[in-house]
């Protein structure tokens, strides 16, 4: 790089390459991410649960039974919109296309950052994403069909209870992506080496014996077709925090709008299992 380049580089910070996880966050910061479906391929995206202090070691004990769904992968000091561990410059209160923001168990809000709605008592918990394994699945050559077809995965309140702490108890969420069934095994075989990000699947077919009546009704993201010669493969999800939420009726919290992530800098090699 001649003197001339870098001199120019380091008057114009835009002129600096950014690594594909910052990129992503700064698009949200400038309001210009619509999803993070696809984006910063190889890095981690992760769930999004705020609450305030006097709930956060309920919610903790909470993910620690409830390991599948709730797998913490960053968590904030109180009051601290920041996470080095998941990313130096990471601010949780602009770093995500969309949020919710819940009271009462309701969404009364849905706004592109939380700047407005922080608080010093609040505490950040980040967690696994199941696009992390969806990564592995496709490097393996195993259709996703929500991707293929450009929509959000379909996900699911299901009739399986999970273990409550405190005023935190509810439904499983669970996410479905269909396979064929030798691909159904493969599927299992690849996804038990991430259970920081969901682990293996939690049921195979038949959804309604887990509380799902209509596979063509999801209760979050978006519908996709199960073809004659396929089954449906559910995995715990990272939205079950937002039925839990509205279950307990919470004062308050915040949460990510679900398949709008927080893109890290993790890198989802990093969480494999060998």
């Amino acid at each position: 790089m001649t003197s001339m380049a870098r001199a120019e580089r380091h008057s114009n910070p835009a002129a600096i390459d950014l690594s594909p996880s910052v990129a992503a966050r700064h698009a949200c910061r400038a309001g210009t991410a619509s999803s993070t479906a696809g984006v910063a391929p190889g890095y981690v995206q992760g769930n999004l649960a705020i609450l305030p202090e006097k709930l956060a070691a309920s919610f903790h004990r909470f993910c620690q039974l409830n390991p599948k769904p709730c797998p913490v992968i960053g968590m904030s000091d109180v009051g601290d919109p920041r996470i080095p561990s998941l990313g130096i410059d990471l601010d949780i209160r602009t770093d995500l296309p969309r949020y919710r923001v819940w009271r009462d168990g309701e969404v009364v809000e849905e706004p592109t950052d939380i700047m407005a709605h922080w608080r010093n008592d609040l505490v950040a918990f980040v967690l696994g994403c199941s696009f992390s394994f969806e990564e592995a699945l496709m490097a393996d050559d195993l259709p996703i069909r929500h991707i293929e077809r450009n929509v959000r995965v379909p996900m699911y309140r299901t009739n399986i209870a999970c273990a409550d702490s405190g005023p935190f108890a509810g439904p499983m969420v669970v996410s479905m992506r269909p396979f064929k069934p030798a691909d159904a095994i493969r599927a299992v075989q690849i996804t038990s080496r991430f259970p920081s990000v969901h682990g293996a699947p939690i049921h195979l077919g038949h959804p309604h014996s887990i509380g799902i009546a209509d596979i063509a009704k999801p209760d979050y993201g978006d519908p996709v077709p199960v073809e004659a010669d396929e089954i449906p493969v559910f995995w715990a999800c990272g939205v079950t925090p937002q039925a839990v939420i509205a279950a307990a009726k919470l004062p308050f919290a915040i949460t990510h709008a679900p398949s709008l992530m927080l893109v890290t800098d993790l890198k989802n090699k990093q969480l494999a299992v060998l």
